[in-house]
């Protein structure tokens, strides 16, 4: 599928969800569901802003993904566009991967992530020169968790 191709899709009703995010990432949203230490699972929503990306990130843990609204969009750190992922695609992917960024297409992407047997970081933030500045794991999501929980209150 080209981009031009693409179509906007149904919303996803996330009425119910309460989005929260992070100074200094831009165009991205998370609300997490669930993180669970014993089996080391991290699940959760991400929204990122329509033809936005994120920052370049590597994934330290096999994840799976499920976009439920509008196409998540892939590139490689050069820029160039890798893949596009429309609405309904299920991905199982494994850690280490390639550096990349993400980002929706012409309407705010939500996807479904849950990252599996965590052992140290979930995601790992890269700088231009793919240097890791920031790491995502089960603490600094178990807290993040546990800051959401007390807004919602």
């Amino acid at each position: 599928m080209h981009p031009e191709d693409a179509m906007a899709t149904l919303p996803f009703d996330d009425s119910n969800i309460t989005w929260q995010t992070i100074e200094g990432f831009d165009h991205a949203a998370y609300h997490i569901l669930s993180v669970d230490e014993d089996a080391r699972i991290v699940d959760l929503l991400f929204k990122f802003a329509a033809n936005a990306r994120i920052a370049l990130h590597r994934h330290g843990a096999a994840y799976r993904t499920l976009v439920l609204q509008g196409e998540l969009r892939i590139y490689r750190p050069n820029g160039e566009l890798k893949e596009i992922r429309p609405v309904g695609s299920y991905v199982a992917g494994r850690a280490e991967g390639e550096p990349h960024t993400e980002g929706g297409g012409d309407q705010d992407v939500i996807v479904y992530f849950t990252n599996r047997d965590v052992a140290g970081p979930v995601y790992e933030i890269l700088d231009e020169h793919q240097a890791v500045v920031a790491t995502f794991g089960i603490p600094e999501f178990k807290a993040l968790y546990e800051a959401q929980i007390s807004r919602a209150a």
